[in-house]
C-alpha cells in the first residue's frame, strides 16, 4: 500500500533520527554540510535557485513555465508552474546529497524540451539565507522545515534545518490559483528585509529570464518581465514596456548571449561570470555571455570541477568556442568586431583558456566579410588601418583578403590583429597600387579618399610620396614630386590638331622625363604631393624641358628632329615670358640650327656695330636668325628666348638661375665683339636701352671701367682722352676728338674729368699715368705734377711697373735712376730740382716713393753726408718764448708759441751748402739769423706749414695790415 505524503515525510524523518543515534558522526557532518551550503556556496542564491527550480518543473512538464514572486504576511513567497513536488521531490530536499530530478535530463543545446539543468538537489539551501522555517507548497501535497522542531527532537547548539522534513500544517493555504507550487520563506529579518529580497529579485529578473529558457514570465509583485523567443533573438519586455533584445548561438551543450539594440548593433558585455546557466564564481572577460551544461563543476556550481585545463573543462571549453564564430556571423558584418576579445589579461584561469580558444576559432573560421566576396577567417583577412570605406571598395581587387567596409581604421585593426588578421597601412597601400593599371578615373577616386584621410590626420602626407600617377603617355609614375597637372581643358589627346591652351600635345612630344598627368587623373593631392600645374611657365621650368631645351642643339647635330620641341617652348614663351635655359634652344639660321642667345635678329641694330666677322661664320660667335622664324613669332617671344636685338646685360633674366655676374666676367656681353670703327654708334646703343643705360650707370663702374680701357674712340680707349672742360688735366691728358657723343656719355665711358686713378683697375691707370708724366714732349703744369704724383701714391704698389723716366720739379723728365723722392722740407735746399720728385703733401711722399721705386731724399742724403752734416758758425739756442719777434707773430696769427727753440747761425751751411734752416739727425732745428730761416724753422715747429710765407712777411713786417691785407 503506497503511503500518504504525510505517511512519507514521517518516516524520512525517523529514518534520519535514526542514523543521527546510530552514527553520531553522522548529525555532525550533515550539520557540517548545511552550514557550507548556507554560508558557502549558496549563501546569495535563493532566487536564482527557486528560478532555476522552477525552470527545471516547467521542463519536466514540457510546457513554458512562469514564476510569481509575492510578500505575504511577512513571507517571500514564490510560486511556479509546471510538474508538482513528489515523494522523490522532498526525499531530495531533505538529503542534502541527493538530487530528485531525473538522471540524463541536461539542458543543452540538443535537449529534449522536457530537459533539466539540475543536478544535485542542494540548491535549496539557499533558502536557508532567508529563513530557518522555509516549507513547500503543492498541488500533490508539500513539506515543511523547522528549525524549532529539529531542535525538539535533538538538542545540539546547531542543527541542520533541512534534514528532518515535517508535514504541513492542516491550516496551510493552498497553491494560489494557476500556479502547480508556492515555496514559503517567513523572512527572519522582518518585512523590510522582505522587501530588500523584493528588489534584489527584481534587479535579477532580466537575467534570469536570459539564463533559464523554461521560464517565459516572473511575476514580482504584479511587475511582469516577459521572455520571448524570435528566431536566435530573446525579447525581453520589463515592467515599463522596455525591450532588450539578446542575440544567441546554440552549440553542443552551450548557448552564447550577447545584448543588441534594435539596430542589430551588439552591447558588449563587460567583465561577467560563467553561466552552467546560474551564476558561478568563474570569472570572465568575453563580450558575450556564455551558458553551459557541458562544463564540469563542483557540487556548489560555483567552480569548475578540477581545474581550469583539466581535459573534460577544456574539451567543454572548445565545445563552446567552436560554436562563438557562429555568434559572430549572426550579427550585422559592420558589427561583428564588436564581438572579438579585447587584448588584456585573463581575469581567471577559465577565462585564459576560454579567451585563447575563441580567439583560435576565429582565427580560423570563415566571419569577416571580404571586400570582394565570402567570408574570411582572421588569418587572411587584411584590415585598413584607416577610415575610409570607400578606399576599402577601390581596393578591393587589388589586396587579396581585404576586409570589407565599414571595417577599418585604426579601432577595428586592432581589434581583427586579436583574431590574427593583420592591418594594411599606407606605406604598404601605395606599394599595392604600385604597377597595376587602372583607368584615370579610378586614380582620381583613389586620390580623392587618400586626400580625405590626409586632412583627417589620420596619415601624414609623407607617407604618400611614392604614389603612383596615371600618365598622359599611357605610363604609371611613382610618385608625384615633378610631374606636372594639366587639367582637361588644356592639354589635347591623340585626336586633337594639337591647338589646345598649351600649344601641343604633351603626350606626343616625346620629351624624355617629362611627365606629365592624365588629365583625367589630375588631382589636389597630387599638388599636395609636389606635383605642379603644367601650365606654360611650368612646362618651361621642368627639368626635362630645360634638358631637352639644353641638348636641342646637339640634337639636331645628331639628326634628330626637334621642331615639335622648338614650336612648343616657342609657344609656351609667348604665353609665360622668359625662363632659365631659353638661350639653349636651337633656333634656325640661314645655314643650320644655333643657340638662340647666339643669334641676331635680322634687323637688328647690332649688326651696324659688330665686325663683320663676329657674325654669320660656322665659327663666328654669332649668326643671324633665320628671317622667317623672325617674321612668325613675336619679337618679345624671341628676345625672351636670347635672341639678341641689342646690347643685353647678365643676369637681367628673372628665374633661379638670374643672378649677378662673375667678376671676371664682362655684364654686357658682345662688347667685345664692336667694330673699332664702330664704337661711338654702339656707345649710343648702350644708352639707348634701359638695361644697358643702368648698367652703364651702375655704382659699381664694372662697364664704365671695362669701356674705358676697351672702347676705342679716335683710335685710342677713352681712358686716354680728356673732356673738353677738364682744363686743369691739359698737358697731362688730350681733349677727346668729336666723336658725335656728349660730355656725359663720354664722361660714362671713361673719358676723363678730373685727375684720378680708376678703382677697378689702378695699377693699368697708374702706369699710363706714369707714361704721361714721363712724356718729355708733354708741358705739365707744376701744380699738375703735384697733384698727379698724390693720385700715385694712392694707388697699392703690388702690380704697378714702376716707370724707367719720371717728372721732376723742374718740370724736367730724367732717369728714375737719377731721381729721389722730396720728404722733408729742407731737403730741398741741398739736391737740385732737376732731381727731386715732389707729391703736394710730405705725408705721401713713402707710397710715392714705393709706386715708383725710387728712394726717398731723406735716405739718399744720409747716405751720400758722410761729414758732420751741418757746418757753420757757432749757434746759440733761443726758446721760441724768448724770441720777441716770434711771440709777436704768433700773436697776430692766433696761434700758440710750441714748446722748445731753434739754433740761431750768424750763417748756416749743410755739407757746404748754404742753407736757410735744416732739422739735423737729432730732431734739432737750425736756422740762419734771417726772417727766411726763422720763418721755416718756426711754421715746422708749429705745425703752420702752409703759413711759413706769411710768417717770414711778418717778421720783416709786423704790420697787422699784412695779415689782414
Amino acid at each position: 500500500m503506497e503511503q500518504s505524503p504525510d505517511e512519507s515525510v514521517d518516516a524520512l524523518r525517523q529514518a534520519v533520527l535514526r542514523s543521527w543515534r546510530d552514527s553520531p558522526t553522522r548529525f555532525t557532518e550533515d550539520t557540517h554540510a548545511e552550514r557550507d551550503l548556507r554560508v558557502g556556496a549558496y549563501r546569495d542564491r535563493v532566487f536564482v535557485e527557486l528560478a532555476q527550480n522552477a525552470a527545471d518543473a516547467a521542463a519536466l512538464a514540457g510546457a513554458p513555465g512562469r514564476l510569481r514572486v509575492r510578500v505575504v504576511d511577512g513571507e517571500l513567497r514564490v510560486a511556479n508552474t509546471g510538474a508538482p513536488l513528489d515523494r522523490r521531490g522532498i526525499a531530495a530536499l531533505a538529503s542534502l546529497r541527493a538530487s530528485g530530478k531525473p538522471s540524463g535530463h541536461q539542458a543543452d543545446g540538443d535537449a529534449a524540451p522536457g530537459a533539466t539543468v539540475g543536478r544535485f538537489g542542494v540548491g535549496f539551501a539557499a533558502v536557508l539565507a532567508v529563513t530557518s522555517e522555509p516549507r513547500i507548497v503543492s498541488r500533490t501535497g508539500g513539506v515543511a522545515f523547522s528549525e524549532a522542531r529539529t531542535r525538539q527532537e535533538w538538542d545540539a547548539d546547531e542543527v541542520p534545518v533541512l534534514r528532518l522534513p515535517w508535514a504541513l500544517p492542516a491550516d496551510e493555504p493552498p497553491v494560489p490559483d494557476g500556479f502547480d507550487t508556492e515555496v514559503r520563506l517567513p523572512v527572519r529579518a522582518g518585512a523590510q528585509a522582505a522587501q530588500e529580497y523584493v528588489a534584489a529579485v527584481e534587479r535579477e529578473a532580466a537575467d534570469v529570464l536570459v539564463m533559464l529558457p523554461w521560464l517565459v514570465e516572473i511575476d514580482v509583485e504584479g511587475r511582469l518581465w516577459r521572455r520571448h523567443d524570435d528566431g536566435a533573438e530573446v525579447v525581453l519586455t520589463d515592467p515599463d514596456g522596455g525591450r532588450t533584445r539578446w542575440l544567441t548561438q546554440r552549440g553542443q551543450g552551450c548557448t552564447w548571449a550577447v545584448p543588441i539594440g534594435e539596430d542589430g548593433r551588439p552591447r558588449p558585455l563587460g567583465e561577467g561570470v560563467l553561466h552552467t546557466p546560474t551564476p558561478t564564481d568563474e570569472r570572465l572577460s568575453l563580450p558575450a555571455r556564455l551558458l553551459t551544461t557541458a562544463v564540469p563543476m563542483e557540487p556548489s556550481r560555483r567552480r569548475v570541477l578540477a581545474s581550469a585545463d583539466s581535459p573534460d573543462v577544456v574539451r567543454a571549453l572548445r565545445a563552446a568556442a567552436e560554436a562563438y564564430p557562429g555568434l559572430v556571423r549572426a550579427l550585422p558584418a559592420e558589427h561583428r568586431l564588436a564581438l572579438v576579445p579585447r587584448p588584456h589579461f585573463p581575469v581567471s584561469d577559465v577565462d585564459g583558456v576560454l579567451r585563447d580558444l575563441v580567439v583560435e576559432r576565429l582565427a580560423d573560421d570563415d566571419w569577416l566579410p571580404s571586400a570582394t566576396s565570402g567570408l574570411l577567417p582572421g588569418r587572411r583577412a587584411r584590415v585598413l588601418d584607416v577610415d575610409a570605406p570607400h578606399l576599402v571598395a577601390l581596393l578591393a581587387d587589388v589586396v587579396p583578403g581585404l576586409v570589407a567596409a565599414p571595417l577599418c581604421g585604426r579601432d577595428a585593426v586592432r581589434a581583427a590583429e586579436v583574431a590574427s588578421a593583420r592591418g594594411i597601412g599606407i606605406g604598404e597601400l601605395v606599394e599595392a597600387v604600385g604597377g597595376i593599371e587602372r583607368p584615370p578615373a579610378w586614380w582620381r577616386d583613389l586620390y580623392t579618399e587618400l586626400l580625405a584621410v590626409v586632412d583627417r590626420a589620420e596619415v601624414e602626407l609623407d607617407e604618400l610620396g611614392a604614389l603612383p600617377v596615371p600618365l598622359a603617355d599611357g605610363r604609371t609614375w611613382p610618385g608625384a614630386r615633378g610631374v606636372l597637372l594639366v587639367e582637361a581643358g588644356d592639354a589635347g589627346d591623340a585626336g586633337d590638331t594639337g591647338d589646345t591652351a598649351l600649344g601641343t600635345d604633351l603626350a606626343a612630344l616625346d620629351i624624355p622625363g617629362l611627365h606629365v598627368a592624365h588629365p583625367e587623373a589630375v588631382h589636389p593631392l597630387l599638388r599636395r604631393l609636389g606635383a605642379v600645374e603644367a601650365g606654360p611657365a611650368e612646362l618651361l621650368r621642368a627639368p626635362a624641358v630645360v634638358e631637352a631645351i639644353a641638348r636641342s642643339v646637339d640634337d639636331t647635330m645628331a639628326g634628330l628632329d626637334v621642331t615639335a620641341l622648338v614650336e612648343s617652348v616657342l609657344t609656351w614663351v609667348s604665353a609665360a615670358g622668359r625662363a632659365p635655359g631659353l638661350g639653349a634652344l636651337a633656333l634656325p639660321t640661314a645655314s643650320g640650327r644655333r643657340r638662340a642667345d647666339e643669334l641676331v635678329l635680322p634687323d637688328s641694330a647690332l649688326l651696324e656695330v659688330l665686325h663683320p666677322d663676329a657674325v654669320g661664320d660656322d665659327d663666328a660667335p654669332l649668326d643671324v636668325l633665320d628671317a622667317e622664324t623672325a617674321r612668325r613669332w613675336d619679337r618679345g617671344v624671341l628676345l625672351a628666348c636670347g635672341v639678341r636685338d641689342t646690347f643685353t646685360v647678365l643676369g637681367s633674366e628673372p628665374g633661379p638661375d638670374a643672378g649677378p655676374e662673375p667678376d671676371d666676367e664682362l655684364s654686357v656681353p658682345d662688347l667685345d665683339l664692336v667694330a673699332d670703327e664702330a664704337w661711338p654708334r654702339a656707345i649710343r646703343l648702350l644708352a639707348s636701352q634701359p638695361d644697358t643705360w643702368r648698367a652703364l650707370t651702375a655704382p659699381d663702374h664694372r662697364l664704365r671701367d671695362w669701356l674705358s680701357a676697351h672702347a676705342l674712340l679716335a683710335g685710342r680707349p677713352p681712358r686716354h682722352w680728356r673732356l673738353p672742360s677738364a682744363t686743369e688735366l691739359a698737358g697731362l691728358f688730350d681733349p677727346v676728338p668729336d666723336v658725335g657723343l656728349p660730355e656725359n656719355l663720354l664722361a660714362l665711358v671713361g673719358v676723363r674729368a678730373e685727375l684720378a686713378v680708376a678703382d677697378t683697375d689702378p695699377a693699368h691707370d697708374a702706369e699710363l699715368l706714369c707714361a704721361r708724366l714721363a712724356d718729355p714732349q708733354r708741358t705739365v703744369s707744376a701744380g699738375l705734377v703735384l697733384r698727379a704724383h698724390g693720385a700715385l701714391a694712392a694707388v697699392p704698389p703690388d702690380d704697378v711697373e714702376p716707370p724707367d723716366q719720371v717728372r721732376t720739379l723742374a718740370g724736367t723728365v730724367c732717369d728714375a735712376d737719377d731721381a729721389v723722392v722730396l720728404d722733408a722740407p729742407w731737403l730741398l735746399a741741398v739736391w737740385p730740382a732737376d732731381r727731386l720728385v715732389a707729391a703736394a703733401d710730405f705725408a705721401d711722399a713713402p707710397a710715392l716713393a714705393d709706386v715708383l721705386d725710387l728712394p726717398l731724399a731723406s735716405d739718399e742724403t744720409d747716405e751720400t753726408d758722410e761729414t758732420d752734416e751741418t757746418t757753420a758758425t757757432v749757434g746759440s739756442f733761443a726758446a721760441w718764448s724768448e724770441l720777441p719777434a716770434i711771440v709777436e707773430v704768433a700773436d697776430l696769427l692766433g696761434i700758440g708759441v710750441p714748446a722748445g727753440g731753434v739754433v740761431v747761425h750768424d750763417e748756416l751751411t749743410v755739407a757746404g751748402t748754404p742753407v736757410p734752416w735744416w732739422r739735423d739727425t737729432s730732431g734739432n732745428l737750425h736756422a740762419s739769423d734771417s726772417p727766411e730761416g726763422l720763418a721755416r724753422a718756426f711754421a715746422w715747429s708749429a705745425n703752420r706749414w702752409s703759413d711759413r710765407v706769411l710768417v717770414e712777411r711778418l717778421l720783416d713786417d709786423p704790420d697787422p695790415r699784412a695779415v689782414l691785407g
